[in-house]
C-alpha cells in the first residue's frame, strides 16, 4: 500500500498520555509486530495527545496509526491538539490513516457506535460526538457472535451503515473501493449499500 520496503516506511503513532510507555503491553504488542514486519523502531514518532500538533511533526511521516483505548478521549485529545486538521490534510495528500480500535471509531461520521456494546464509557461527557469523517460508514471493534442482538437493535437508531469488525478483520479503503480483510462472516448492519 505505501510503495516503500518496510525498513523505509515512517509511522506516527498517536497514543493518549501514558506515563510509562515501555510498561502498556498493548504498545509492546505493537512494536514488536512492528520489529516482525522489519519496521524498525527508530522509524516510528511517538505522538501523545498531551502538545499541540506542530507543522513539521507529520513531515516525511508515511502511515498516521491512531492507536487504541479510550474513544472519547481520543477524539476529545485530537481535536484539543489541532490533530483533526492535521489528520484530514494527510490523508487528502494520500497519506495512509491506520485506526486500532478507538482509532477506528475516530475515523468514522460520529463515534456513537463506541457506546452502543461494553466499550467506552464517556466519562468526560463529550458533547460532540463527530468523528473525522474519513469514511462514509460507522465501525464497531472487538465483534463477537453474542453482542449482534445488541449491534442490530442500536444499527436501526443510525443513518449509517456499520460494519462489525471481529479482532481478526480489518478495512481497507483504496479510493472508493472497500475490501473487508480476514476470516470469518463479514457483518454489516444497516446496509445502505446495495453490493
Amino acid at each position: 500500500m505505501i510503495g516503500k520496503a518496510p525498513e523505509e516506511i515512517r509511522i506516527f503513532l498517536v497514543i493518549t498520555p501514558i506515563k510509562y510507555i515501555k510498561r502498556n503491553k498493548y504498545i509492546l504488542r505493537q512494536l514488536k509486530q512492528f520489529k516482525g514486519i522489519k519496521i524498525p523502531k527508530q522509524n516510528i514518532t511517538f505522538f501523545q495527545l498531551d502538545r499541540k500538533i506542530k507543522k513539521d511533526d507529520l513531515k516525511n511521516i508515511d502511515v498516521i496509526l491512531v492507536f487504541g483505548g479510550n474513544t472519547f478521549d481520543y477524539l476529545d485529545g485530537i481535536r484539543k491538539t489541532g490533530l483533526d486538521k492535521a489528520i484530514k490534510d494527510f490523508v487528502k495528500k494520500g497519506g495512509a490513516y491506520l485506526g486500532i480500535s478507538a482509532g477506528s471509531y475516530v475515523a468514522c461520521p460520529t463515534i456513537e457506535t463506541a457506546s452502543w456494546k461494553h466499550a467506552d464509557r464517556n466519562s468526560i461527557r463529550l458533547k460532540n460526538l463527530k468523528g473525522l469523517n474519513l469514511v462514509p460508514f460507522l465501525v464497531t471493534a472487538h465483534f463477537e457472535e453474542n453482542l449482534r442482538p445488541v449491534i442490530e437493535k442500536s444499527a436501526q437508531n443510525t443513518k449509517y451503515e456499520v460494519i462489525a469488525l471481529t479482532d481478526k478483520q480489518a478495512i481497507l479503503i483504496k479510493g472508493n473501493q472497500r475490501t473487508i480483510l480476514g476470516p470469518g462472516q463479514k457483518n454489516i448492519f444497516n446496509n445502505l449499500i446495495k453490493k
